[in-house]
């Protein structure tokens, strides 16, 4: 074998393996640049025919803004027995230049002879792949200023408002700082939670449950979750179920309410007039998989062709800007993408500046049966009476700031409240007096939760060793709520929770209790149409014309005030309060003229420019009203 190897050298054999089958391109070259030999490697790497670079000048084919410095390093290797890594961009026969990088070899040390052998390799991954990684990298970067900007702004703000608190006097002024300080909680937990969901979907330990659920009750407890923000911005929030897609189906509910809290509430903060839609429809059915299709429109901002390609890329936002005015952690589209995906599904996005966005997703579901639900979904949905009097209680927290918490809401409910600070303590109490339901941390110390569960279920009398306990906890790992649930716990909360959600998990044990509610009383109009009628003259098919420009253009136009506030280009901002103001006064909306003044004064000189922001926000509630009001017009006496 020795022998047969010795002979394929000396036959030269390897040259033709290495120099002309290699992958890497050879070129020799002399001290000009001139090229005498190229192997047949440039063909499949850069297009061009064997031979045909022969006799061509090297520096001919390089990207000219690079030329200079690839001389410089050109004429050190000359001066070198060999040199390496020197990168440089070389033209394709398609006109296209790619990344190369060459070692060389200097003739002129061993044979005398004025040249260089240059093995070229190919690196154009690499430089992708290292740009990508520095594109990343500076997206991250980018996150963590937001991340510091963002966790600092309500920690700093709680901080203050306490302050402000201690010193307080007046009961408008604690209730004032006490909002101050519910906001920011509210703030900090959106952004944990963010990061702790990508987190999970990123380590590749996020598992999906298969439970029956419905859609009807699904999107409509999540949409009353979101009726008094959209209420308080003046935009309607509706939805439509194809009758084929209400049904039984199998799947995790708690994740697509994940994603459709996700999509809905950046319709919310990015909507400033007009409304979100949600329509639900069967996609297509094949055997027992429905393909849900669910679409999500509002008439919000938009966002602009280029950056919805990168939308749903973690720590990316449609524009800087809008982590400024908006906040948020550039995160949530992105846990929505991969949910969706994990799951088998699509998304997609169609979006116009100033017009809204329209976001569409379809996840397939197995047909499931009614025995399956695990909570039965309900045609009629009770507005929430918040009184459980005469309740007993069994509150067991070691947190004092976390017991506070609970008790206070507790006894606003009217219910009789006992506290425990650790699971051994909870069980003495037990014994000793009866309750009707219990509120179980989970880490705590002497004995946690998951321990007092177990004796509570193993030990106690049958009279108490079914008593409802409902676990709280900090946790957010995967598989807590399942461990919570296999010691005997009835159901779990995390921390922290909203009254709401303690007063759902409650109602399940608990019968609700009545209680007297007061109809709202019905606001003044703030369009007046008689103005418009007097210049319609009984003309109703030009007064209804009239309407629906005003409809179909004020949005778009408060949408694109919204954008240039966001770039602070004032002047843009009051130039179109000017173009607002013929339809403010043919809709006779005469508690708007002022304010569009103002915005038109100070967008157009430059003045108050810090007023503006607040201006418009009040001009977008306003013209909300008249567009619903507009709107109903239409339908009855117009119709």
């Amino acid at each position: 074998m020795g022998k047969l190897l010795e002979k394929y050298i000396e036959s030269g054999a390897f040259y033709k393996a290495v120099v002309e089958d290699g992958s890497d391109i050879i070129f020799i070259v002399d001290y000009d640049g001139l090229i005498l030999y190229h192997n047949p490697s440039v063909e499949e790497t850069l297009g061009h025919a064997p031979d045909s670079l022969r006799g061509k000048i090297f520096f001919d084919y390089l990207e000219p803004g690079s030329v200079k410095k690839v001389r410089e390093e050109f004429e050190k290797s000359i001066k070198k027995p060999y040199d390496s890594n020197i990168e440089f961009r070389f033209l394709c026969k398609d006109a296209n230049y790619k990344y190369l990088e060459f070692n060389s070899i200097n003739l002129h040390h061993k044979e005398g002879i004025e040249g260089l052998i240059l093995d070229c390799r190919d690196i154009s991954q690499r430089k992708k792949d290292a740009e990508e990684l520095l594109r990343a990298q500076k997206a991250k970067e980018q996150f963590l200023a937001n991340m510091s900007h963002e966790i600092r702004t309500p920690i700093n703000g709680i901080a203050g408002m306490v302050n402000l608190l201690f010193e307080a006097t007046v009961e408008d002024d604690r209730v004032k700082y006490l909002n101050a300080i519910k906001n920011s909680t509210e703030s900090l937990k959106v952004i944990i939670n963010d990061i702790l969901d990508l987190s999970v979907i990123e380590s590749g330990k996020l598992r999906f449950e298969k439970i029956g659920f419905n859609i009807k009750y699904q999107l409509g407890a999540v949409v009353d979750t979101f009726l008094f923000q959209s209420k308080e911005k003046g935009i309607d929030l509706k939805y439509d179920i194809q009758p084929e897609a209400d049904t039984v189906l199998l799947g995790d509910p708690v994740r697509l309410n994940q994603i459709l809290i996700n999509l809905i509430s950046n319709a919310i903060k990015f909507t400033h007039i007009g409304e979100i839609t949600i329509q639900v429809s069967l996609e297509k059915k094949e055997e027992k998989i429905h393909y849900i299709r669910f679409s999500i429109s509002d008439t919000g901002v938009g966002i602009s062709e280029e950056k919805v390609q990168n939308i749903f890329e973690s720590f990316t936002q449609a524009d800087e800007s809008v982590t400024r005015r908006y906040g948020g952690t550039g995160l949530g589209l992105s846990i929505v993408k991969q949910l969706i995906e994990l799951q088998n599904g699509i998304i997609e996005v169609t979006s116009e500046e100033n017009k809204g966005t329209t976001f569409t997703f379809v996840i397939p579901y197995e047909s499931g049966k009614i025995q399956d639900l695990v909570q039965p979904s309900s045609k009629v949905k009770e507005t929430p009476k918040y009184s459980f009097k005469g309740v007993k209680v069994l509150l067991v927290e070691d947190n004092d700031i976390n017991r506070l918490y609970a008790l206070n809401i507790l006894k606003k409910w009217e219910c009789e409240v006992d506290g425990a600070e650790n699971g051994y303590i909870a069980l003495e109490k037990l014994r000793s007096n009866d309750y009707d339901l219990i509120l179980m941390d989970i880490q705590m110390p002497i004995m946690d939760g998951y321990e007092a569960t177990k004796s509570i279920r193993k030990t106690m009398p049958d009279g108490k060793k079914q008593i409802p306990i409902i676990a709280l906890t900090a946790n957010a790992i995967k598989g807590d709520s399942e461990k919570c649930l296999e010691v005997g716990m009835n159901d779990y909360l995390p921390k922290p929770f909203q009254p709401q959600d303690l007063y759902k998990s409650i109602s399940k044990f608990i019968s609700k209790k009545n209680s007297n509610t007061h109809k709202l009383p019905t606001p003044a109009r703030i369009t007046d149409l008689t103005y418009l009628k007097s210049i319609c003259d009984g003309d109703k098919t030009f007064m209804r014309d009239m309407i629906e420009t005003f409809l179909m253009n004020t949005p778009p136009t408060i949408n694109e005030m919204q954008k240039w506030i966001n770039k602070a280009e004032w002047f843009k901002v009051g130039n179109l309060a000017h173009k607002i103001k013929p339809s403010i006064t043919f809709m006779g909306i005469e508690s708007l003229k002022p304010l569009i003044k103002n915005i038109e004064v100070y967008g157009k000189d430059n003045y108050h420019t810090d007023l503006i922001p607040t201006l418009v926000d009040e001009l977008s509630e306003k013209c909300q009203v008249a567009y619903k009001e507009l709107r109903k017009e239409l339908q009855t006496t117009l119709s």
